[in-house]
């Protein structure tokens, strides 16, 4: 039989977001359900493969530098609560030859992340060829590459990240309901009711936060605006492990060429990992999230290997530990989209395109406000300035 609750908000989908917004609104004492039609972390969306880079200068715009650095406080106080280990700040590595590497919206992504950096007095160095060699033996470089070093980047644990933030969200009285798929949402008296395929829920506010299912969620310009690409991340085991090791090798991004999609990036082995982590970006086709192969087949994972790793990565063999797909929900800007739907009642935030998690405590915090004080958004990621 099915039921009805109440809220004063409800999040729908629990990823990166999501699990921010809820563990904020927790701790401003709102009555907050979240709903994920998983359970999470899970392997699904966009927010698993055990690490993202995180970093302070944001090559995709000065707007999101703000949000970056509060991340990185909020890490910190929730490591300080819980006693977990999220954010590893072991620096990032950014390597090209002069400028080229366009990526994310970016003609060239280095020049954008030095300008961002320069603007807002992110501390970096810039590494020549010969000083990248003797640091990071494990890069094979080809010519004359440059790197850029931003020591206050790092990795972050990005499974622990969500499931500590939901555990916090529980023990301040959030309801977390997974295994349950919203339908549709719907304005009702001031609020919004939502139905799902186990009930109906009032609430004063929704925040949808549901990731590559937002855009069939929300319909209209959200939609019209999106798209939903499957990515491919693959570990291949390393014969010389200690090249790898946190302590010698940043995670690093590094452009291989002219094109957008020739780049590679990387992490280190942490916490036990047997393989490299190592991928690149694909924008080719459109996929429905429910839709998705999942399989990552062994000619894929090998034509990644043969183009970006070998002659790249020293030590590291086509030898591949395991795989994964992920989702990247992509705007035409590559930027954020996160704006007010139904006269104010839903707030959006979507196509993270591939550049989120770094940014999601921030923004789950500014969320909560929004949903619960009417806070203001930011201009920059509304849905007006694609006409």
């Amino acid at each position: 039989m099915s039921q009805t609750s109440t809220a004063d908000v409800v999040v729908i989908g629990l990823g990166a977001v999501g699990s921010a917004t809820l563990h904020r609104l927790a701790r401003s004492g709102v009555r907050a359900i979240g709903i994920d039609r998983f359970n999470p972390p899970h392997d699904k969306g966009s927010s698993h493969g055990e690490t993202r880079i995180t970093r302070v200068a944001i090559a995709e715009g000065a707007e999101y530098v703000p949000l970056a650095r509060r991340s990185h406080e909020i890490w910190r106080e929730i490591e300080a609560e819980t006693g977990e280990s999220l954010f590893h700040q072991i620096g990032l590595l950014m390597i090209a030859e002069g400028d080229q590497g366009p990526s994310h919206g970016k003609a060239s992504f280095i020049r954008s992340q030095i300008e961002v950096a320069d603007a807002h007095a992110v501390p970096y160095e810039m590494l020549d060829s010969a000083e990248i060699r003797r640091r990071y033996s494990q890069f094979l470089l080809r010519g004359p590459e440059r790197a850029y070093f931003e020591p206050g980047g790092g990795v972050l644990e990005v499974e622990k990240c969500v499931a500590v933030q939901l555990q916090l969200a529980r023990a301040l009285g959030a309801t977390v309901r997974t295994g349950e798929t919203v339908r549709a949402i719907e304005p009702s008296g001031s609020g919004v009711a939502i139905t799902t395929d186990k009930g109906r829920i009032e609430a004063g506010r929704a925040v949808l936060s549901a990731g590559s299912w937002l855009p069939g969620l929300a319909g209209g310009a959200i939609r019209k605006h999106t798209t939903v690409h499957r990515q491919v991340v693959l570990w291949f085991r390393p014969n010389e492990p200690a090249l790898y090791e946190p302590e010698r090798c940043p995670p690093f991004i590094w452009f291989q060429g002219a094109g957008e999609e020739d780049y590679l990036y990387g992490f280190p082995l942490l916490g036990g990992t047997a393989g490299v982590k190592a991928a690149t970006e694909r924008y080719l086709g459109h996929v429905e999230p429910d839709a998705v192969d999942r399989v990552v087949t062994e000619a894929e994972a090998q034509a990644v290997y043969d183009r970006h790793v070998a002659g790249y990565l020293r030590g590291v063999t086509r030898t591949l530990v395991k795989s994964s797909t992920c989702l990247y929900t992509v705007s035409p800007d590559a930027g954020f989209i996160v704006d007010r739907l139904q006269d104010g009642r839903v707030l959006a935030a979507s196509a993270c395109s591939g550049h989120g998690f770094k940014h999601s405590p921030a923004l789950g915090e500014r969320l909560a406000i929004a949903a619960t004080q009417n806070g203001a958004l930011d201009p920059a990621f509304a849905l007006s300035r694609f006409g």
